[in-house]
């Protein structure tokens, strides 16, 4: 949703768009990244210093309750951050690299078809759909086909010792 749909939106909900809240639907909607509310925090903060994050938190909540902004956890990759995006027309999947963290976002037929099997299936109205894939991106194959490579090469002494630390780790 462009941020000038969020405007008209926020105005028929009897929001008032302060300037701190334009800047916040700004870096939310034309970033092209999923920004956290600390990140939100920080650039919003360059634009106005005035602006606090109890300003930020109370704004993000606003703007999820409105249906305006989506809340998304992108499979934890940053621990227990929430990332925030403006909620599209167009539903779409978050693909994440499980060792570099990436995300790409997935729009096509495939998840209407997904979407259509689930409600034919379960007999099921979807009024809200989120997917996230989790995987690894082409540089981090490699990457991991490297590493099992070396240590692959590595000693069998080397290797027995790292098992069984591993393993004592474990229990």
């Amino acid at each position: 949703m462009a941020a000038i749909g969020i405007k008209d939106s926020l105005k028929s909900q009897g929001v008032r768009l302060t300037r701190q809240r334009e800047i916040l639907l700004e870096l939310i909607d034309k970033s092209g990244k999923h920004l956290d509310a600390e990140t939100l925090f920080e650039l919003a903060q360059k634009q106005d210093p005035k602006l606090n994050r109890v300003t930020v938190y109370r704004t993000l909540k606003m703007l999820k309750e409105s249906g305006l902004v989506d809340e998304l956890d992108l499979m934890h990759m940053g621990g227990d951050q929430h990332y925030y995006e403006t909620r599209l027309k167009q539903e779409h999947a978050h693909v994440i690299c499980l060792r570099c963290g990436k995300v790409e976002e997935f729009f096509g037929e495939p998840l209407q078809k997904l979407r259509r099997q689930v409600e034919q299936h379960f007999g099921f109205q979807i009024m809200l759909a989120r997917t996230e894939i989790g995987g690894y991106c082409a540089h981090c194959q490699v990457l991991r086909e490297q590493e099992v490579e070396a240590a692959a090469a590595l000693p069998p002494t080397t290797t027995a010792k790292r098992r069984s630390a591993t393993a004592a780790v474990a229990k």
